[in-house]
């Protein structure tokens, strides 16, 4: 069951109070989960007890997702202040640099705290930042659409599309390559989560910019995509290699978006594979 862990941040206003939903699972090596946008920490239960075999685990609700409270007015949702955030976040939990995993939005992040050298390794799936504008703007317009009909859906329409496994395809598809798997509870909750979530819209508008184009020396890295992500197209995870020439790229067949939850046994070992690499000099 999640938690909450209470915090200060640092802000132009001084420092502020922030609240983030936080699952804590296994023991060993500490291991940070951060999901995509309008997700929650949930994304990762298919894959959570597998990591917890070795790991100290820990899923996080972002801040403005999820359980977890939206930043402090006057704090932005970018790069430059999110991944400071997290680390502050780090320090609360007591986890000093842990591996982290991150999907789209969360791997994104998880990458950005590899180059600061905030984690002692990095598993990044289907990470947004490789894109170009035409993918980008696909991207973004497919996310609105998504945000946009979980919004206009009643509750009790949603709760009859779960029922079947065609009405979890009609809610979930697009980040899922199997959403048959999902069970009825957990698209409910998820497709929830992406209607209240407070940060999506600073989120989205934080992200046009952002293009990723460094290394990260001195680090264990990998990127993996699903073959089946309609969302950040596989062909990104070229462009990943070719800006990230000292990452390992790891196709993930038959998964989309969300790869967790289509193939959790091939999610936990590549996580796991990266933990165990040693870093370079």
């Amino acid at each position: 069951m999640a938690a909450t862990v209470s915090f200060t941040i640092d802000s132009a206003a001084g420092r502020l109070p922030l609240t983030v939903s936080c699952e804590r699972r296994g023991a060993g090596e500490p291991l940070l989960l951060l999901h995509g946008i309008g997700h929650h920490l949930q994304a990762w239960e298919p894959v959570m007890d597998l990591l917890a075999a070795d790991h100290e685990v820990y899923a996080v609700d972002l801040p403005g997702f999820g359980a977890s409270a939206p930043l402090p007015e006057g704090v932005e949702y970018g790069l430059a202040s999110v991944v400071p955030v997290l680390g502050q976040l780090c320090a609360a939990l007591g986890l000093d640099r842990p591996h982290v995993a991150g999907n789209s939005l969360g791997g994104l992040l998880a990458l950005e705290m590899g180059r600061r050298k905030l984690a002692r390794s990095v598993t990044a799936l289907s990470p947004a930042g490789f894109w170009n504008e035409t993918e980008r703007r696909y991207a973004f317009t497919t996310l609105l659409a998504m945000r946009a009909g979980a919004r206009g859906l009643p509750r009790p329409a949603i709760e009859k599309l779960a029922e079947s496994a065609a009405g979890r395809a009609v809610l979930t598809s697009t980040i899922y390559a199997r959403p048959g798997r999902r069970s009825p509870e957990a698209v409910v909750a998820e497709t929830l989560a992406l209607r209240t979530a407070t940060g999506f819209t600073a989120t989205l508008a934080a992200g046009r910019g952002v293009r990723i184009t460094e290394d990260i020396p001195g680090l264990p890295v990998t990127v993996a995509w699903g073959t089946r992500d309609r969302l950040l197209l596989r062909r990104q995870g070229v462009r990943a290699k070719h800006a990230l020439p000292g990452a390992r790229l790891v196709r993930l067949p038959g998964c989309g978006h969300v790869p967790m939850n289509d193939d959790p046994a091939l999610v936990a070992r590549v996580i796991r594979d990266t933990t165990r690499m040693p870093a370079a000099a």
